[in-house]
């Protein structure tokens, strides 16, 4: 045990080490090479540590540290032209900025520069079975659907997450049809657009989730093992936890190995009664 203990530790110390490195010296957009090399590890060898260990590969790593600086410039100097930003954050132009944006944030640099200010949202409360909604999507499709205990609290919350954002309250196709799972459960939702916004790692995650087939369950170890993260549960546990989507990305159907319910954003007496009543409806058929 002891000995584990030690690997460990020192596994630990070489991530922490290569997560400094790429801190320090993100502006000169490391490769991975020259990160493997200052921790005296192979190319491969550093990859499936930092992965393991991280939950995310070392040029994802790259990508957030970057996004966050040029987030940082960006708001500190709403007059800065991209190309100054893209130099300042070490990026070789306009281009990988948008792409770095895009890939990230969901929206491009001018509309983060700009607050969100040309995004506009639609948003609607609704009944389900498992109590109210509030749902709320762009031209691309739902970006937010949750269940409420509050209506105000919880449309709030929700514009604190775009703060410029224009906000309509109203409904619209991909409301409606998004809704109307609750009704017709065997309907595919491969037809619900999602605007989604998140992490590399988030987003293999969700993607993940969304291929539990309805009325089964997995466990946080099998979602790691199906993203090839074998030791990343408790990154898949907080990438679960940012799920802004309720239901339409089904982190309900994710319970712990034991055969315990877990914990659930919305309560933990929410998920039993939406797992049930998935297992009935298929069931009935």
């Amino acid at each position: 045990m002891e000995s584990v203990d030690v690997e460990s530790r020192y596994h630990y110390l070489t991530v922490a080490k290569a997560i400094a490195y790429i801190r320090e010296h993100y502006r000169s957009q490391p490769s991975i090479n020259e990160v493997a090399r200052h921790v005296n590890l192979s190319p491969f060898q550093f990859h499936k540590l930092f992965s393991d260990w991280a939950g995310t590969t070392p040029k994802s790593f790259l990508q957030y540290v970057t996004i966050e600086h040029t987030k940082r410039v960006l708001a500190a100097n709403k007059s800065y032209r991209l190309a100054d930003t893209a130099a300042e954050s070490g990026l070789s132009g306009t281009s990988r900025l948008h792409d770095l944006f895009i890939t990230i944030e969901g929206m491009t640099p001018t509309e983060y520069r700009d607050g969100g200010v040309r995004l506009a949202i639609k948003y609607s409360f609704s009944e389900s079975p498992f109590g109210r909604l509030l749902i709320a999507s762009t031209e691309k499709g739902i970006c937010h659907l949750v269940f409420v205990d509050n209506n105000q609290k919880n449309l709030l919350n929700l514009k604190d997450r775009f703060p410029h954002a224009t906000f309509t309250e109203g409904s619209d196709k991909n409301q409606k049809k998004a809704l109307s799972i609750f009704e017709n459960h065997k309907n595919d939702l491969n037809n619900i657009k999602l605007h989604l916004k998140g992490t590399d790692f988030q987003m293999k995650v969700w993607r993940a989730l969304l291929s539990i087939p309805y009325g089964s369950l997995t466990t946080y170890s099998e979602i790691a093992q199906h993203i090839c993260k074998p030791n990343s549960q408790r990154a898949i546990g907080t990438a679960i936890g940012r799920n802004s989507i309720s239901y339409l990305i089904p982190c309900h159907r994710v319970i712990k190995a034991s055969g315990e319910i877990g914990g659930y954003m919305w309560g933990t007496h929410r998920k039993a009664a939406i797992i049930a009543w998935e297992a009935s409806k298929e069931n009935s058929i």
